[in-house]
């Protein structure tokens, strides 16, 4: 396995963690029941914002265990980035988008069909946490099967 899949299955294992670990958790000690529409949508709101600088941390401090236990494990240098990684991220990111799109479109026909707000941010986490797989797959995959 090359670094960059490598480094890709890190960021996968790396976002299902940190989202099956935070959401549970803020769901369980701050949802109350009975919560209107108003503080439903205070609530995810503030469980989004802190779930972002929680995030961009906790994977700059494991990409930089991971480049290190990585460069210790394999005694090489971190790869340079060329035309073809770029084209490679590029096409990932495209699905990402794609997939982030559905989702997003989940997350609003969720609230067209009456469904409650909890519905729609749920989705529209889901719908994150799974671009971000589709992006590392399709690096995966890229990097496999050649651009």
């Amino acid at each position: 396995m090359t670094y960059h899949e490598k480094r890709s299955v890190v960021h996968i294992l790396s976002t299902i963690a940190l989202t099956a670990t935070y959401f549970p958790y803020v769901m369980n000690n701050y949802m109350t029941p009975g919560m209107n529409t108003e503080e439903i949508l205070i609530f995810w709101s503030k469980a989004i914002l802190v779930l972002i600088p929680v995030t961009i941390v906790v994977k700059i401090v494991i990409m930089i265990l991971f480049s290190i236990f990585n460069a210790v494990a394999t005694r090489e240098e971190l790869p340079k980035t060329d035309e073809r990684d770029r084209l490679i991220e590029l096409k990932a990111s495209r699905n990402s988008q794609i997939a982030f799109g559905l989702g997003f479109v989940g997350a609003l026909a969720a609230i067209a069909l009456g469904n409650s707000v909890t519905i729609m941010f749920v989705f529209m986490i889901g719908a994150g946490v799974f671009s971000e797989v589709i992006d590392h797959l399709s690096q995966i995959y890229y990097y496999r099967s050649g651009v």
